[in-house]
């Protein structure tokens, strides 16, 4: 490397840690600002129910497009063009189903988590317990995702290189995350989401518009370019272009976009802001905000994503990150050099903190609430004791996940992240939907539908390509991956939602109808007391 790109190096990294420096610094002055101020579970979890719907709408997109998203997705088209489309639908898709079927029904029948759903008319015990549990799993595998995606982020970005340096990016971050949410609860992580939802927008819908300024604003242009740079010509824009590996990596693809879909609906730090604004109709209102930015933020994705394929091409995006998570930094370093490589990097990084923010905070707000709350202490816990448990909840589970992240630093980021949305859409989307529409449903539906979907979805991800036996693998020297997908969606959902029916079927348990009638006004009508 000559002197003129060892300058130009030190210069980019300078840049990029003295804007994050100031992010950071930014983020700690607000937690202590607002600390004083969230004594209370109900403002500590959910802001006080106070957000408007335009403010929390804009801060549960934040909460939705992690870097996997920002990342990952352009990387896909890149490589592979038009198969990867759908997964630019997958999320416009998913909120349909929050809107349609979760946002209202569940801001009138909760208080802060899915238990609280449920324990309307089931034996609240045993439910609190096991969605409790759901959701530190899938929080663990969440945030390990996230910390891991940074840490990766670190080397191109900074110049850096060894894992030395990456797992102290990783480390930082976790530590920063504890202290900001510990301090602020949900008034802090609202505050840094839509700085981030704001921050991501605007910067890759910049980035969009100097792509199609590079092919005057023709899309058509474009797309043809990319086919061209592809390698696989017109076949770019046609299905099955990059398609290797025959039926199972068809199923395989299946059943991550079906996880994707439906486990957005489960995820507990999404459903946590449901409840942060005062009405069932201000909830509504925050999904359609989510849903108009997030189908504003595919578009800019897909042209990302053409655009790299176009400006970089295919085979360098590859060298650079086998799965294409590096395309939307070197399409940045392509049109606009060191400064649009930088803000594009301090993006992803207020991203990935933004982010882990939400997931901590709902993790920390089960173990206070559902197992703490409801099943250590029976529902006597006093306001001062929940919001304390789960201030420190969140520095073990911050701790926690970070340790996990440099412990299997070598895991695939994009499989972390859909084993998270795989464990949500089987342990906690069936119980939730059953609990909501079905009267027949009872506590051993709901118990049976959490565990199995949770134990399903989980053993068979360890039995995965993913975690043994393949070189990418998280154990690349071991072969125990006796199911053939990576990723468990297409077997795991219908199992849990089957065991929620075989269960309350087989109960001796009767249903309350009595609680049931009640919970359906609420539902329906809402009530002031939640």
């Amino acid at each position: 490397m000559n002197a003129a790109s060892v300058l130009a190096q030190e210069n980019r990294t300078g840049l990029v840690l003295t804007v994050f420096a100031v992010f950071v610094v930014g983020v700690v002055l607000m937690s202590l600002m607002d600390a004083s101020e969230t004594d209370t579970p109900r403002r500590f979890f959910v802001s006080g129910r106070k957000l408007s719907s335009s403010r929390n709408g804009i801060a549960l997109f934040g909460d939705f497009i992690s870097a996997a998203t920002l990342l990952g997705t352009p990387g896909l088209i890149a490589l592979a063009g038009f198969d990867g489309i759908p997964y630019l639908l997958g999320p416009i898709v998913a909120w349909a189903v929050i809107l349609l079927l979760i946002a209202e029904p569940f801001h009138n029948t909760g208080r802060y988590t899915v238990g609280d759903v449920l324990a309307h008319h089931l034996r609240p015990g045993p439910v609190h317990l096991a969605l409790g549990l759901a959701t530190l799993v899938i929080s663990l595998f969440y945030l390990t995702a996230q910390l891991v995606g940074a840490g990766s982020l670190a080397a191109p970005l900074l110049g850096i290189s060894g894992v030395a340096a990456q797992n102290l990016l990783m480390l930082f971050l976790g530590v920063l995350m504890i202290i900001y949410v510990a301090l602020s609860g949900m008034h802090g992580a609202t505050l840094v989401q839509c700085f981030k939802a704001a921050f991501l927008l605007v910067a890759s819908a910049f980035l969009a518009l100097l792509v199609l300024a590079e092919f005057g604003w023709n899309p058509s242009d474009l797309l043809g370019a990319a086919a061209e740079r592809s390698g696989v010509g017109e076949r770019f824009l046609a299905p099955g272009a990059r398609s290797q590996g025959g039926a199972a990596a068809t199923l395989d693809g299946l059943s991550l976009q079906l996880g994707a879909v439906l486990g957005a609906a489960g995820l507990p730090h999404l459903l946590l802001r449901l409840g942060a604004v005062p009405t069932a109709r201000a909830a509504r209102k925050s999904v359609q905000w989510t849903a108009v930015l997030t189908c504003v933020f595919c578009v800019t994705a897909g042209v990302l994503g053409f655009g790299a394929a176009a400006l970089v091409g295919p085979q360098e995006v590859m060298t650079g990150n086998s799965s294409g998570n590096t395309a939307t930094l070197l399409l940045s370093d392509a049109l606009g050099g060191s400064p649009l490589l930088t803000l594009m990097a301090c993006v992803a990084f207020a991203t990935i903190l933004a982010v882990v923010a939400g997931v901590a905070l709902a993790a920390a707000t089960s173990v206070a609430h559902d197992i703490y709350g409801v099943v250590i202490r029976k529902g006597r816990a006093t306001e001062f004791q929940e919001v304390l448990v789960a201030r420190v909840s969140v520095v073990l589970i911050g701790s926690a996940a970070t340790a996990l992240a440099l412990w299997a630093s070598r895991i695939n980021v994009s499989f972390a992240a859909g084993l998270a949305f795989a464990v949500a859409a089987s342990a906690v989307l069936p119980a939730l939907l059953y609990g909501l529409y079905w009267r027949g449903f009872t506590t051993t539906g709901a118990v049976w539908s959490i565990y199995g979907g949770l134990i399903c979805s989980v053993s068979l991800a360890v039995l995965s390509p993913a975690v043994s036996g393949t070189p990418t693998a998280l154990f690349p020297d071991l072969d125990f991956a006796v199911f053939p997908l990576r990723y468990p969606s297409i077997v795991s959902i219908p199992l849990a939602f089957m065991l929620g029916w075989l269960g309350s079927v087989l109960s001796r348990e009767k249903p309350q109808r009595a609680a049931r009638s009640a919970f359906e006004h609420r539902m329906f009508v809402g009530s002031d007391a939640s």
